[in-house]
Formats: C-alpha cells, sequence, structure tokens
C-alpha cells in the first residue's frame, strides 16, 4: 500500500464504500461456512473449518450501498453496531464452543464498527455491562482465539470482541478509542474536526503494534474494493495464527492473556540508556515532528462522554453562600432540582444531596472518603503516579500536558482514581474511588494501574474491594492506551475473584463511558445511588450523533426496576445481573456494612500473598 495521510486513509479507505465488509471475506475464506441466525444484520456468525481445526467465527458486519434501499434501512442496519442482543448471542455462541474438544477448536473474531450500538434500546438492556462480560469472557475462555481489524475499530463495541490470543489489524484499518467524528465533538464540539482527533488518537496500526494492542499487520491491496487480495492476505495471516497458538497450552495463553492485560498503559522504560536515548532524540524529534496547522483546543472541559463540569458543586469552585437546587456550572446534569435556595456548607455535609428534595450532585473523591470510611482510618496509595512514570514521552502531547495542568487546584488529588486502604464500621477493605472533579473522572493509564495495583494489595492483604465509581468516560488525550485500560482493569476484578475476594461495585452520579462497561458492571454486589446516570455513551454525545435520548430510562431507579426481572430472562443476560440495590449517600456506609459482614460471616480461612518488594515502593 503506498503511503498516504491520515485523513485520506481514513476517507479513502477505511471508510470506503466498496471496502470488503466481512461476509465478503467469510465466504472467500471458509468453503465449508455454515452461517447461524443472528439478531441482526450487523452481526455474522457461523461454523467453519480452517487447517484442520473446528472455528467458530465472529464478526461485525458494517452494510454495503447496495443495503440502503429506504430510509428504514438505516435504523434496521444500523451501521454495523452490534447491539445488547448481539452481544448476548455472542456469550451464548461462545458458551456452546466452550462444549467442543478445546484441542480441536478456534474462534475467529472480525472488528468493523464504529462502536457499540448506543440505542434506548440497547441501553435499557445493560450494554455496557455486556461489554464488560464478553471482556471478561475473552480473557478467560479456555479456547484458542484470533481477531482481526478488518476496517474500523471503535471504542468499546470493537474491545468487546477483540481481546484474543492472536490480534492482528489491516494495514489501512484504524482502531480508536473512539470514532474521529465522536472525538472531535466531545473534545472540540465540532464533529468535523477530524484530522485534529486522528492526529490526537494515532490509530494506525503500525502504533497499535508498537503498543502490544495487535500483534499483527496484515498488508492492505492496492485497490481498497480488491477483496480476493485481502482475503488472500487474510488467509496467511490467519494460517500462521492458528499455527502458532495450537503450539502453546491453554492454561498458558489464559495467563498471557492476563500478563498482557496487566502491562496496557505502562510503556515508559528507564535506566541510563533510555535516559540518554530521550535527552538526544527529543529534541529531534521535536523539530520534525508537527501537529495539523490548524489545531486548536477550544474545550478543555469535555474530554468525556458526560462533560466534567456535569452537575459541578464544590466548596472550592462555588464561591457563594448559597446555591439554588438544580443549578450546575452548565446545568447539563439532566435532572432537575426543586430551586430551593440552600446553605452551600449544609449541602456538602449532606454529601452534596439537597436536604428538600434529594437532588444530588456529583461527589468529589474526598466527599466519598468522608461518606463511607471511618474517620481516621483511609491511607491513600500511589498518590504521586502519573502519565509521567508511565508513558513515553511521545504519547503526551503539549495540549494533553496543558490540559492536565488545568486541572490543579480543582481537587485535592492528584488524578481521576483515588485508591487506598480504610475501615467501613471497622471492616478493614481496600477502595478505589473515581475523583470526578479531576478530568470528569475520566479512565487514563494512571487509573488503570491504581486500580490494578489497588487489587494486587487487596490480594496480598485478603481484604475486599470497594469501588466507587464517578466517571464520564475514557481520557481520550492518550488515545487507544486509555480505551485499553477497559481490558486492564477487568483482567485485574478476574484475578481478585479468582482469590475468592469480594468485590462491592458503587454507581454513583455519573456512571458512563469505560468505567461502566469494565470493573463497575463486575461487582459482585452492584448498589447505585438515586438518579445516578448509567449508561455507556453519554447523552450529549447520543444527541450529537442523532439518537433519541430519554434519561429517565438510564437513570438507576429504572434499571434497578429492570433488574427485578432479569432472573425470568437468565439465558438472554447470562452473567450480567443489573444493580442489585438502590442506596442513599447517607445511607450507604451501612449499605456496603450489610455485605461486608455477610462475607466475613462466611468466608473460609484467610490466605494471605506474600508482598513483593517492588509493590511495598509504592505504597
Amino acid at each position: 500500500m503506498k503511503e498516504e495521510s491520515l485523513v485520506d486513509i481514513f476517507k479513502k479507505r477505511t471508510r470506503h464504500l466498496l471496502r470488503p465488509r466481512a461476509s465478503d471475506i467469510i465466504n472467500r475464506l471458509f468453503p465449508d461456512y455454515e452461517p447461524l441466525e443472528t439478531p441482526s444484520k450487523s452481526l455474522v456468525a457461523g461454523k467453519c473449518t480452517f487447517s484442520g481445526k473446528k472455528m467458530y467465527v465472529i464478526g461485525q458486519q458494517k452494510p454495503k450501498p447496495e443495503d440502503f434501499k429506504s430510509s428504514q434501512d438505516l435504523k434496521i442496519l444500523n451501521y454495523g453496531m452490534l447491539t445488547a442482543d448481539d452481544h448476548s448471542y455472542i456469550l451464548s455462541l461462545l458458551k456452546e464452543a466452550k462444549k467442543d474438544d478445546p484441542e480441536e477448536t478456534a474462534v475467529f473474531t472480525i472488528i468493523d464498527t464504529f462502536g457499540a450500538d448506543i440505542s434506548m434500546y440497547s441501553a435499557e438492556r445493560f450494554q455496557a455491562f455486556f461489554i464488560a462480560h464478553l471482556i471478561k469472557e475473552f480473557l478467560l475462555l479456555p479456547i484458542r482465539s484470533l481477531s482481526l481489524i478488518l476496517g474500523e475499530g471503535g471504542s468499546g463495541g470493537a474491545l468487546a470482541i477483540q481481546v484474543t490470543d492472536v490480534r492482528g489489524q489491516m494495514e489501512d484499518a484504524l482502531y480508536a478509542t473512539a470514532p474521529p467524528e465522536s472525538m472531535a465533538s466531545i473534545i472540540f464540539r465540532d464533529p468535523r474536526r477530524i484530522e485534529e482527533a486522528l492526529y490526537i488518537s494515532k490509530p494506525t496500526a503500525k502504533e497499535l503494534k508498537r503498543l502490544g494492542v495487535i500483534d499483527y499487520i496484515v498488508p492492505s491491496p492496492e485497490n481498497v474494493a480488491d477483496c480476493d487480495k485481502m482475503a488472500n492476505n487474510i488467509y496467511q495471516f490467519l494460517t500462521a495464527a492458528v499455527k502458532e497458538v495450537f503450539k502453546i497450552k491453554i492454561p498458558k495463553l489464559i495467563k498471557r492473556r492476563e500478563e498482557r492485560a496487566m502491562k496496557f498503559g505502562v510503556y515508559k522504560k528507564t535506566g541510563i540508556i533510555y535516559d540518554l536515548k530521550r535527552y538526544i532524540e527529543k529534541p529531534i524529534k521535536k523539530a520534525f515532528k508537527k501537529p495539523p496547522l490548524d489545531i486548536k483546543i477550544i474545550n478543555y472541559s469535555s474530554l468525556t462522554e458526560v462533560s466534567d463540569s456535569y452537575g459541578e458543586v464544590s466548596l472550592k469552585m462555588v464561591k457563594k453562600e448559597f446555591i439554588k437546587c438544580g443549578d450546575g456550572k452548565e446545568n447539563d446534569s439532566g435532572k432537575k432540582g426543586c430551586g430551593r435556595l440552600i446553605n452551600l456548607k449544609e449541602l456538602v455535609d449532606n454529601y452534596n444531596v439537597c436536604p428538600y428534595c434529594g437532588y444530588s450532585y456529583p461527589l468529589d473523591a474526598s466527599g466519598w472518603i468522608d461518606c463511607l470510611v471511618d474517620p481516621g482510618t483511609f491511607h491513600e496509595m500511589d498518590r504521586n503516579l502519573s502519565v509521567d512514570d508511565l508513558l513515553d514521552e511521545d504519547s503526551i502531547t503539549e495540549y494533553y500536558r496543558d490540559f492536565l495542568a488545568r486541572q490543579e487546584g480543582r481537587t485535592d488529588f492528584k488524578e481521576s482514581l483515588v485508591t487506598g486502604t480504610g475501615r467501613i464500621n471497622n471492616f478493614q477493605v481496600v477502595l478505589a474511588i473515581s475523583s470526578f472533579y479531576y478530568c470528569g473522572g475520566s479512565m487514563g493509564v494512571v487509573f488503570g494501574e491504581r486500580f490494578r495495583r489497588a487489587v494486587e494489595y487487596a490480594i496480598e492483604e485478603a481484604l475486599p474491594l470497594v469501588s466507587v465509581c464517578c466517571s464520564g468516560g475514557a481520557r481520550l488525550y492518550e488515545g487507544i492506551s486509555a480505551l485499553m485500560q477497559m481490558v486492564k482493569v477487568v483482567a485485574a476484578v478476574n484475578k481478585l475473584k479468582k482469590h475468592g475476594l469480594p468485590f462491592i461495585s458503587i454507581l454513583s452520579d455519573p456512571s458512563t463511558g469505560g468505567a461502566i462497561a469494565s470493573y463497575a458492571a463486575l461487582g459482585d454486589v452492584i448498589i447505585a445511588e438515586p438518579g445516578a446516570l448509567i449508561i455507556f455513551t453519554g447523552p450529549r454525545v447520543m444527541k450529537s450523533r442523532g439518537f433519541e435520548v430519554d434519561e429517565k430510562r438510564v437513570r438507576s431507579e429504572h434499571l434497578h426496576e429492570i433488574s427485578k426481572k432479569i432472573y425470568e430472562k437468565i439465558e438472554y443476560f447470562h452473567d450480567v445481573r443489573g444493580i442489585q440495590e438502590i442506596s442513599e449517600r447517607k445511607d450507604m456506609k451501612y449499605t456496603i456494612t450489610k455485605y461486608l459482614e455477610f462475607y466475613s460471616r462466611t468466608k473460609g480461612p484467610v490466605i494471605k500473598v506474600k508482598r513483593s518488594k517492588v509493590r511495598m515502593l509504592f505504597f
């Protein structure tokens, strides 16, 4: 493939109308392919043989030009985005695959989607929870697995079926935290600024191979519509990949998936040689590496699916004695208060909840610590861990540094996840609490690494883990590294559960994006506060992409009512259980204590893992 600009690759190749789709490749690769009936046209699935092995094929199917015969086709085809129904079906198919001989069976997934379906239909059916459970399933799958980014890989919709043993990507395919127009809409409030969004996200196969997100770059034909040539190149990749994975025993593969997940976001190498190399290379790279000429960040507070000023109120930021109930910095919370004047100190003392009507503002980590933890017992871990400790300098743009500088002073903490140990009604626990006033509680590499270390400490000390999710989405300035933190935290939860330790997940307002589609949806017990927004894609982004939005249907009370009916449709929901309980902030400490008490009375003998010297350095 000849050299082209990133924008040209995106417009002329990745999104080319005649680019081969998953079904085109499947028909050429697998002569004996037997298609299965799937819930929608966006999902193709079937069984075949390849290299003498039985193969389950799962593919995301973008529509072709001839598929659009009427305006109704737009809704039916859904641009290749998978619904909650599709994700449920994939879990069922994986369950069936696990019944076959693992030494003669493989799973092959083809990714080609903007992201997961963001309709209200899927949101009400716990779309985010399904994504989290699919990532978990692929990490633990006792079958060899392979994946390919065929055209476009977007957000959790791609990640849900991409975490496999061997991962490939077409040379001209792009894989990002969010589609460039969505990213531009979130960061710049202008979906037309695709070039700048692509520059920041760095979604190319070459970059993703460097970061360990994929293993192989599959060559693309000069003619983007040449399906035979593309299929032949994929055939070569798949043949080599199958040969590779069947040389390795399944337990080792599962262990390798976990180890790989834990490394995501920790890319900075240390030592005299690397320091010297950076000293020499930095000025040279800076001289030649220039951003697009018209790039300009015009909104520093909109990096997440939900703006980080969502329902904002704090003693540090509101210089008033009273506040009108329901008012926020941008009044974009989608909720309505009673309009009464509240003494600001009284509001803060009541954990940011109106004492008259119960309207709540997001509560920062310090507020949650006061709300949940016995006074004087909280000890923070990894307080000074920063992006500079984890990412190479090339991964931290000047725009990102400028943004991070603007977060200083907005909260008492230095990142969007605060971890530590403390006591809840005298029960010792490990805590992982979102700091919403720092970058909107967005998930980035520090968030993921702090969560991993918190889990490791919980395992070492045989302690329960309690998390509070209050997040607006992914840290988009970190590109794909931010998205891969979803895999990292899911792998950490898997490890916690393998040691038989309880995980209590609290869903605060708002719980959106990568956080709700990963660790927060995997709690043994999931408790939500009243009125919490719980959805994968924030309403602001949904509206910008033309989707219907009814926030009442994705608030905690409504989703809790739906959760009560899950046991009537257990085959559909698999291990997804939704929200078990609604609890007001003032009662949350007691609510958690009930479960900690139950665990303490029923657990077996406590077995502590010997603490490593490396871990002790960070505590």
